[in-house]
């Protein structure tokens, strides 16, 4: 049986905004943690989109092969879930529970959780009396954490998932955490992040995410700090990680860095040590075959993802050469995928609209002041080719480049290469929702409207 445990700490819609990765975003334990361990500076999501890309994570496989093509809530559901990472190491020997956020089912009771392969949950996600207030939320996830962890068996290792609504929206319209705002956050003084101009408006706005990667990091601290005091550190590995991009316009919800860039750290025994900063490419897919190797079990067959272990030992400088990416349904349809290399990103949509899917976007004041700008109007493009190395922040579409000819022609051919081999139901032109899913419509312009019944993604042949 194996003996070493694994913490698995995870936010919403955090993408690579704290302070380890040079954000002016005060994240002190996440610095801490990043300076004892190992951090990846080129991590992605298999999605960037909440439940596609947290399934993807946990079952080691991409949304379209493990079925989660849209969100939990509003019927996205596993194909077989007990290719669950929880399912599989309880298969192992570990004891498995939950605290907090995990959106890969709709199922919030016992019965929900265990089908996925956690013996215990140490929370319910949502608390009445607190209505909208998500630090009360996330400080009770972490509290049920450290609980756990200072009464955990020592006799059987553990795989805890503890989840955070933070830095996710409140949903309130263009509120977010306003509430906690506090005088270090001063709008004045504060950069948006990149796609975004700087305006009094957007700098109000990330001054509030600010607060809340804060409130984040404070969650996560306390967690780390029980593990320390119930002596467990020295023989768990901990994973830290977020599912997406930031919760701005031009960020979750697309396939550029922006929203499909992530965080990720590791600490533990071994190799996981030292303040290592990897510059090679990874992604979600890669987690669960790592855990694997790192904890020694065998790697199930379904896994489509590579270890990095060897990265994090030095035995290999690259694991893989692409990172994949794609959109189904998020509130409403809007089918894309992506390849990306070291020099290019190329992004295929299968259905462009003559402007942006709003409902795919948060309501922000960031939104708000785009659509003031005329938003609506910009029509979206079947396909876009980003030099990343003239163009990091992919806002230069060279698909129709000529110079950029042979480039294009080789990353379509990468991306049709692995829709095939990955079953892609894309290929066949047609994507069927699960029973009973519901979906918005493109043309509605926020995510808090109306949700009726899914209607299958169909695409002209043109478009494959």
């Amino acid at each position: 049986m194996p003996t070493l445990n694994i913490l698995y700490l995870h936010s919403h819609d955090t993408g690579r905004y704290i302070q380890p990765y040079g954000y002016a975003v005060e994240t002190p334990h996440l610095q801490k943690f990043a300076e004892e361990g190992v951090l990846f500076r080129q991590a992605f999501c298999a999605a960037p989109t909440c439940s596609p890309s947290r399934a993807a994570l946990l079952t080691g496989q991409y949304p379209h092969q493990c079925g989660m093509t849209a969100l939990a809530h509003h019927g996205g559901k596993l194909i077989d879930p007990s290719k669950h990472l929880a399912s599989y190491l309880k298969s192992q020997g570990y004891a498995t529970a939950l605290s907090g956020v995990q959106h890969v089912t709709a199922k919030h009771n016992p019965e929900g959780i265990h089908e996925l392969g956690y013996e215990q949950a140490l929370t319910h996600e949502r608390w009445p009396e607190w209505a909208n207030d998500f630090e009360a939320w996330n400080q009770w996830y972490a509290q049920a954490a450290v609980e756990y962890l200072l009464n955990a068996d020592p006799a059987k290792p553990f795989f805890l998932d503890c989840g955070f609504d933070l830095t996710h929206r409140t949903g309130m319209g263009e509120q977010w955490h306003t509430s906690h705002h506090a005088p270090d956050d001063d709008a004045r003084y504060v950069r948006p992040p990149a796609p975004l101009p700087d305006t009094p408006e957007t700098r109000r706005d990330f001054a509030d995410f600010h607060v809340a990667a804060r409130l984040l990091d404070e969650c996560y601290g306390r967690v780390l700090m029980a593990l320390e005091q119930a002596g467990l550190a020295e023989n768990t590995l901990v994973l830290i990680t977020t599912d997406h991009g930031i919760a701005y316009p031009l960020m979750k919800c697309n396939l550029t860095a922006h929203g499909t860039g992530v965080l990720l750290l590791l600490r533990g025994p071994g190799a996981f040590t030292g303040g290592k900063v990897l510059d090679a490419y990874a992604s979600h897919i890669d987690v669960f075959p790592t855990l694997c190797e790192a904890v020694g079990l065998p790697s199930p067959e379904w896994l489509e993802g590579a270890s990095l272990v060897p990265l994090v030992d030095g035995q290999e400088t690259d694991v893989r050469d692409t990172v994949f990416a794609e959109v189904n349904w998020h509130a409403a349809p809007e089918p894309m995928r992506s390849v990306r290399t070291p020099r290019y990103n190329y992004i295929r949509r299968f259905a462009p609209h003559s402007g942006p899917v709003l409902p795919n976007c948060d309501d922000s004041v960031s939104k708000t002041f785009l659509r003031k700008a005329g938003w609506d109007s910009r029509a979206q493009v079947a396909e876009e080719l980003y030099d990343l190395v003239f163009d990091p922040n992919e806002a230069c579409n060279r698909a129709s480049d000529p110079n950029c000819a042979a480039a294009l022609l080789e990353m379509r051919e990468r991306l049709q290469t692995w829709m095939v081999k990955t079953n892609d139901p894309l290929v066949t032109g047609r994507i069927e929702p699960w029973p009973g899913a519901k979906s918005q419509r493109v043309e509605d312009a926020s995510p808090q409207g109306e949700w009726p019944p899914a209607e299958a993604i169909v695409v002209n042949e043109g478009s494959l």
